[in-house]
């Protein structure tokens, strides 16, 4: 009884090691997302054509998928911001070494190897490796 006890702890164990990978470890597949419309508490906001919130917003995505906010507010012209992602390299190249193929296809099925890429677009500001702020400019909109 022990003996079956102790193997199939281990199982679950190596398992846990196996079916995990840097880029899920560190970050996961989806990531925090808040969004703030600048200057305008009472934009709608809309991420991926679902209503999130009005003037700041909180909520999570997938990391394999682009980001599209939309904002509205009465009487204003509405405003859409597409948010492209960014392959994660580092977190890649981690998992290769660390857990070999499986990691690499943890990663990329689980879409952890991916991030906003707040490198390229001033109009994200990353937090840390799971959370990251979406500023939207709707000057356009003088209320």
């Amino acid at each position: 009884m022990k003996k079956t006890t102790l193997l199939i702890m281990a199982i679950t164990i190596s398992s846990s090691f196996l079916l995990s990978s840097c880029g899920v470890m560190f970050g996961g597949s989806k990531y925090n997302a808040e969004i703030e419309v600048q200057n305008h508490p009472n934009a709608e906001i809309y991420a991926n054509g679902e209503k999130i919130g009005t003037g700041e917003a909180t909520s999570a995505f997938k990391r394999n998928q682009p980001l599209k906010i939309e904002v509205k507010q009465e009487n204003c012209e509405s405003k859409t911001e597409n948010f492209e992602n960014k392959f994660r390299t580092g977190n890649f190249i981690l998992s290769a070494f660390s857990f070999g193929l499986v990691g690499i296809a943890v990663d990329l099925g689980t879409g952890a190897s991916y991030k906003p890429d707040h490198k390229n677009d001033s109009n994200i500001e990353k937090l840390s490796d799971k959370n990251y702020k979406f500023t939207i400019d709707y000057s356009e909109c003088k209320q």
